[in-house]
């Protein structure tokens, strides 16, 4: 079968298993970590166990795999960051259906944990877009053709980026940085104008090694009855009007660093920042303007509250499950900021939570997934998970598949006989 033959039927295929199979985003179809329907995963897993298949990448990363249809997208840098690539591979056999290399021969700084190509792409079900940094933000149709590309200018920070695109309606937002430019800009889907764009002063360092950024991806969500995008910036909660970038309300009390999203509830948003910084709450009710005096429930700036944190937690009900990074999970009440219970499940996560048939889904750097249950009382760990390669990147889940990607291999764990 020719490439073209093979793209066709790729997407042809895609089309009849339907938008429920898909995780499309970071942290899934609506950016939070919650499958929206039953999806009958496997609980157990191993190098010997429920693998249906594997396959090496290129290079490392910290991006997630997203998946619309057959196919399974990654983002990945190879050559110390040189080649920044887009690759599909299909879901039920994990062949190469695609790849596009984006060269880039510029100095880009980040961490020796943070290879380039951090950002996880997001689909619309026509169109992949993904932001590889001072490369460039890119879009391409299903089969890999190149629709547009947009140069947003060149990104410094010692620590380099990662936060990831997100859809909303028309228009794709990306909070692009951190460093000595920082801001986040809403483009057109179809043709990758720019909407609208939004510049806190807070978001912007003094020089590139200035502990000061987010690196956390923006949520949407109705909140209040009105669509609202939310961001975890530096010293500052905002919502923002996807459509026109003006500012809704805002809340003070984050710190200067922040890796993690906002977890929105029924009323309420919960933010938390990164390197021992404060984490808050607020109620979204008649929120408007400056509501750190009017609104916010809690905010903790102790550093026994606030252990560092990379992934992001989730949030069920009035609680808040989150793996904080040195190892430690934990249980918080949403609107007090009470802790409910404290486990050490042991090594350092960077990854972030997802809920998938009620159990809660969890990774180490170690790349043992915990399946722990969704219970506020006490801390109940189901099963134990090892695939024994570095893994900072979260999980992608569809119907009866999981979806892991380490920093040698992307797999796909499914029930096999």
């Amino acid at each position: 079968m020719s490439a073209q033959r093979h793209w066709t039927f790729t997407i042809l295929f895609a089309s009849l298993l339907g938008m429920g199979a898909d995780w499309p985003e970071w942290r899934g179809p609506r950016g939070t970590g919650h499958a929206t329907e039953q999806l009958n995963v496997p609980l157990e897993w191993s190098q010997e166990r429920n693998i249906a298949w594997k396959t090496p990448l290129p290079g490392p990363g910290n991006s997630t795999p997203i998946v619309h249809g057959d196919q399974v997208f990654v983002t990945c840098a190879a050559d110390d960051g040189k080649t920044r690539s887009l690759i599909s591979y299909s879901r039920h056999h994990g062949e190469q259906l695609w790849r596009r290399d984006v060269r880039f021969e510029g100095v880009e700084l980040t961490h020796a944990t943070n290879p380039a190509c951090a950002s996880s792409p997001v689909t619309d079900g026509h169109r992949v877009f993904c932001w590889h940094g001072s490369a460039g933000f890119f879009a391409y149709d299903m089969a890999g053709n190149e629709l547009w590309r947009k140069d947003l200018g060149a990104f410094e920070h010692i620590w380099g980026n990662a936060s990831s695109p997100v859809i909303v309606d028309d228009v794709v937002v990306l909070s692009a940085g951190p460093g000595l430019r920082a801001f986040v800009i809403a483009l057109n889907a179809q043709s990758g104008d720019e909407v609208w764009k939004f510049e806190p002063k807070e978001s912007i360092s003094s020089k590139v090694d200035e502990f000061r950024g987010s690196w956390s991806t923006p949520v949407t969500a109705n909140v209040d009855g009105r669509k609202q995008l939310l961001l975890s910036l530096p010293n500052r909660l905002y919502s923002l009007d996807p459509h026109d970038g003006q500012s809704i309300w805002s809340c003070a009390g984050l710190g200067d660093l922040v890796y993690t999203s906002p977890l929105v509830g029924d009323g309420f948003v919960v933010a938390m920042s990164g390197y021992g910084g404060p984490s808050l709450a607020v109620r979204t009710s008649e929120a408007s303007g400056d509501i750190t005096k009017s609104h916010r429930l809690w905010w903790l700036d102790q550093k026994a509250d606030n252990p560092q944190r990379v992934g992001s937690g989730v949030l069920i009900g009035d609680y808040v499950y989150l793996y904080n990074e040195p190892g430690l999970m934990w249980c918080i009440e949403a609107k007090t900021g009470k802790r409910m219970w404290e486990e050490r499940l042991g090594g350092t996560s960077w990854c972030s939570a997802a809920v998938v048939d009620g159990y809660i889904f969890i990774s180490n750097e170690a790349g043992d997934t915990f399946v722990v249950a969704a219970e506020p009382n006490a801390c109940r760990v189901l099963q134990k998970n090892s695939l024994g390669e570095l893994m900072r990147a979260s999980q992608a889940f569809v119907d009866g598949q999981i979806f892991a990607r380490t920093y040698e291999h992307l797999y796909c764990i499914a029930a096999v006989e």
